[in-house]
């Protein structure tokens, strides 16, 4: 019987197969690292786009606060303008009252009673003092004041009588009351 001796043949056979084996392996391991690092870099890349992003989303964010903080000081000189005209329109609706009021003084002083001073307290309070002939006239003065339409409410603080003189000093409170004109009357003011 012959001999053969196979084993060179399987041992190459092995040697072939393990180099296979290497070489598939270390495509593979090219090949997870290749993919490995397209993904390092597409997340990278991504990192980078949101960076950008969020730079201009805080660029413009700084220009919107910049223009809010300009937005909100027009607003408070707009405020103040607004308050400023609004208390010229209360003067000057009030410009008319000062004159109405010293032509119903004028007109409802009685004989006999001279004013000495004239105050306002607050905006409606009127403080008139003076002389009187007698404590009658002082009395004329108060009914006639509380006929006006301009005064309301007379009251009579003080009233002193000098025995020497025969004249009477008076203290006298009126509140000051604007009557309605017509076109305040129509708007419902």
């Amino acid at each position: 019987m012959t001999r053969i001796n196979l084993l060179p043949w399987r041992e190459t056979h092995r040697v072939e197969k393990n180099n296979e084996f290497y070489v598939v392996l270390a495509f593979c391991m090219a090949l997870a690292a290749g993919v490995g690092f397209a993904g390092f870099k597409f997340a990278e890349d991504k990192v980078n786009f949101q960076t950008k992003r969020n730079q201009r989303l805080t660029t413009e964010i700084a220009l919107l606060q910049e223009e809010l903080k300009e937005i909100k000081e027009l607003e408070e000189t707009k405020n103040n303008l607004l308050a400023r005209m609004e208390i010229i329109q209360q003067l000057q609706g009030q410009r008319p009252q000062i004159v109405h009021t010293f032509h119903e003084i004028a007109t409802r002083l009685p004989d006999g009673i001279f004013l000495t001073s004239m105050k306002q307290q607050g905006e409606k309070q009127l403080v008139l003092e003076g002389r009187a002939e007698s404590n009658a006239r002082v009395s004329a003065l108060m009914r006639r004041m509380d006929r006006s339409e301009y005064f309301t409410k007379p009251r009579l603080e003080v009233i002193e009588s000098d025995k020497d003189d025969s004249i009477s000093t008076f203290k006298l409170s009126v509140i000051q009351d604007r009557p309605k004109t017509e076109q305040e009357s129509d708007n419902g003011i």
